[in-house]
């Protein structure tokens, strides 16, 4: 079997930087929200849960194209940029604003992790004597924008209901427009949203996971 390379893909675009080497380590880590509550007559006050907060990952990337003639290594940094800029493609509709776009890590076919950049640094430690960078270190801070158990059910085998397909919100996607690849019709836009609790057609983000009803 071989060797199983690292991704990050852009899920506005769907451009893929394949790591040239895989990370050594990466940490995941979470927090939960919990308010003390003080009781009467007692030293220590009761924890209430308010809710749970996004788990992080960070991981170190290392890119090397030294041996490859002329090549230079910002070719692959710049995807990792793009990652953390704002993309035009990702405006809303209904609020007019744009936002970075969002990312996959994955590595192996049974894990994702499907986030946000938070924090994004690059040290460049090689050059020709041109100046090209071809070595370079990033490290990369990611929040998760969807919870584990969500985005294990995102895998089409599982935990989709009977005769529901699973389909990935791409830019500029509405219901109707799904609607009318999936059924040949735009206005059967309802049959989905009430499958999804959507109650926007229009209100639809890039990567979002949607259930598709098989028609009655």
């Amino acid at each position: 079997m071989g060797l199983t390379k690292a991704t990050i893909t852009n899920v506005d675009t769907n451009e893929e930087l394949q790591c040239l080497f895989n990370p050594t380590e990466y940490t995941i880590a979470k927090q939960n929200n919990w308010q003390p509550r003080p009781v009467v007559g007692r030293n220590t006050p009761t924890l209430q849960f308010t809710g749970g907060g996004s788990r992080t990952m960070n991981v170190e990337l290392f890119f090397d194209v030294c041996e490859e003639d002329g090549a230079d290594v910002r070719t692959h940094i710049d995807k990792l940029w793009k990652l953390a800029m704002i993309e035009e493609r990702t405006r809303n509709s209904s609020t007019n604003r744009s936002r970075p776009p969002l990312c996959r890590f994955q590595w192996g076919g049974n894990w994702e992790f499907k986030a946000a950049v938070t924090s994004l640094s690059v040290r460049y430690t090689l050059f020709r004597q041109d100046g090209t960078p071809v070595r370079a270190v990033a490290t990369l801070s990611l929040q998760e924008a969807n919870d584990a158990e969500a985005q294990r059910r995102q895998n089409p085998t599982s935990g989709s209901e009977p005769g529901h397909k699973r389909r990935e919100v791409r830019p500029h996607d509405s219901l109707p427009l799904i609607a009318s690849e999936e059924y040949g019709d735009p206005n059967k836009w309802r049959i989905i949203a009430e499958a999804n609790a959507i109650d926007d057609p229009l209100s639809l983000s890039p990567g979002q996971i949607i259930a598709i009803p098989a028609q009655g």
